[in-house]
């Protein structure tokens, strides 16, 4: 009995990936395990290189008002890299961001929020949650969620990876997707108690109270409760609290002090000192997220007292200014967003949004080139779909139909509303340059001997103006006629009558018609 062809590809790629894993296997430098390796280091520092900028845009930029932090933060991370399994050319920044988290990329590229770091007592639990990061990273757990992706999907795919609980997965495009994506997942169970346990060992080598890591689940326990899911999805979206974690921390350091690990210094005080800036405007940035808050609600004048009451306790802060001038977007006011824009972007010169809004409001103004300089350089940035989108619309307004398509196509990738619109308007400019990639059309003739055409519209747009060509050869001669479908809805199938018939009884070979897509456009 012979094998099917199907049968035999599925046989040959299971050997071809069996044959990879058994090649691609390495030693986990954390764990000493061994385990399977497709991806390189080098891949990894690339892709965290990569990644690490557009990652920071997503979740808010870096906290520039306050570079002091920032170094704090670096210092600390870099006294627990010492004492790591894996040296990484290790990098941490804060985030301008109010939900309280952090996360790692390949490579050893890691993040902290500011609301994560307003939430902490003490030196040593910021150690509890770099040390964490850090064994993410050493452990090789990003690496490992892109390699599982590669045995399901047969390749390295960005949609192996599941993006939930990040407010910008929606509208990232292109390459970044990946890095919001990495940010965004959930680590299994093991990764997580690998990065618990062998995060606590970095941070008493390290000379801290590895008692901290107890209190800093405790934390996050305390800050999951009483809220909704959607919040906690946004919450430690790869670090979920529970009471096991607190158990499983309180285990390990009662491992460590039986074999002789004690003491370890807390750090209060230059915590304290560090933190200070970001405790004081505490409020302030309380009054930012409510003017977010009600942005979404359209409570505009409202949300714009509540940046007013912001700007007053910390008036260089960026964010606070770029969303005055979002308000001023939404409210038609161009001119005057255009201005706001400015102050922010004097303030915060690497923050993609400012150069996104402030291009949306130049283009509402006529004023094309500024546009354009602007919008590219959000992009830039962090490619976002309402900028490739806006790109698109000023490509068009040039007549530029290849560059429009391209931008097009590119914000057609995110999901919400700005994708579908951007699908749509790409499928009106390709659907006329490319129709047979979107009608199908199938000859056939009836017991009549009356040549049809069977034509499907197989976009997910209505389309009109469907011009069909008919070939026959009839009694040795050539016939051809051109007809059109005025209309055919999303998905539809319709039938076409040529008028052309062949004798009774004479039953057309394949090669003696021929049906073919000349045109066709959208509604």
């Amino acid at each position: 009995m012979f094998t099917s062809v199907r049968t035999r590809l599925h046989k040959s790629t299971a050997l071809a990936l069996t044959a990879v894993m058994l090649g691609s296997c390495a030693v986990n430098p954390v764990t000493g395990q061994r385990e399977l390796g497709f991806i390189s280091e080098q891949r990894e520092l690339t892709i965290g290189a990569e990644q690490y900028s557009p990652s920071q845009q997503s979740q808010g930029g870096q906290f520039s008002v306050d570079p002091e932090l920032t170094d704090y933060v670096q210092g600390v991370g870099q006294r627990l890299a010492e004492v790591s399994d894996r040296p990484l050319p290790y990098e941490f920044v804060v985030l301008n961001n109010s939900v309280p988290n952090a996360w790692a990329l390949p490579g050893g590229k890691i993040a902290v929020n500011r609301g994560l770091l307003s939430e902490l007592n003490n030196e040593a639990e910021l150690a509890a949650v770099l040390g964490h990061e850090i064994v993410h990273a050493a452990a090789r757990h990003g690496a490992q969620a892109m390699e599982r992706g590669m045995l399901l999907q047969g390749a390295l795919v960005v949609g192996a990876i599941a993006a939930q609980g990040s407010e910008y997965s929606d509208y990232v495009v292109g390459g970044a997707m990946l890095g919001a994506q990495l940010v965004t997942q959930r680590y299994g169970r093991d990764a997580e108690r690998e990065s618990d346990a062998y995060g606590i060992r970095y941070m008493a080598a390290a000379g801290y109270d590895p008692a901290a890591a107890i209190s800093l689940q405790e934390v996050f326990v305390r800050l999951s409760e009483g809220r909704d899911s959607n919040w906690l999805d946004g919450l430690f979206a790869s670090h979920p609290p529970s009471q096991e974690r607190v158990s499983n921390n309180r285990a390990l350091v009662a491992q460590l002090r039986a074999e002789g690990i004690s003491g370890g210094e807390l750090g209060e005080e230059r915590y304290r000192e560090a933190t200070a800036f970001l405790r004081e405007t505490q409020p302030a940035y309380e009054a930012f997220d409510e003017a977010e808050k009600l942005i979404a609600e359209d409570k505009l004048e409202e949300a714009d007292r509540r940046l007013e009451t912001a700007l007053s306790l910390v008036p260089d802060e960026a964010r606070f200014h770029g969303l005055a001038a979002d308000i001023l977007v939404y409210q038609r006011r161009y001119e005057a967003a255009s201005r706001r824009y400015d102050d922010a972007i004097s303030r915060d010169p690497d923050y993609f949004d400012y150069y996104l809004g402030r291009g949306v409001a130049f283009a509402r103004q006529g004023e094309r080139e500024r546009a354009r300089d602007d919008l590219e350089r959000s992009v830039d940035l962090l490619p976002t779909a309402l900028a490739m989108s806006e790109l698109g619309e000023l490509a068009l307004q040039s007549n530029d139909r290849v560059s429009a398509k391209e931008y097009f196509q590119a914000a057609s990738a995110a999901s919400g509303l700005v994708g579908e619109q951007s699908l749509a308007a790409f499928m009106r400019l390709d659907i006329p340059d490319n129709p047979t990639q979107y009608v199908a059309a199938q000859p056939l003739v009836n017991n009549a001997g009356r040549l049809l055409a069977r034509v499907e519209n197989r976009s997910p747009v209505a389309m009109r103006d469907i011009s069909i060509e008919f070939q026959a050869v009839i009694a040795g001669q050539l016939a051809t006629r051109t007809l059109v479908v005025s209309r055919l809805g999303a998905g539809q199938v319709g039938e076409l009558d040529s008028g052309l018939n062949f004798p009774q009884g004479v039953l057309p070979t394949a090669n003696q018609v021929n049906v073919v897509v000349r045109g066709a456009g959208v509604e």
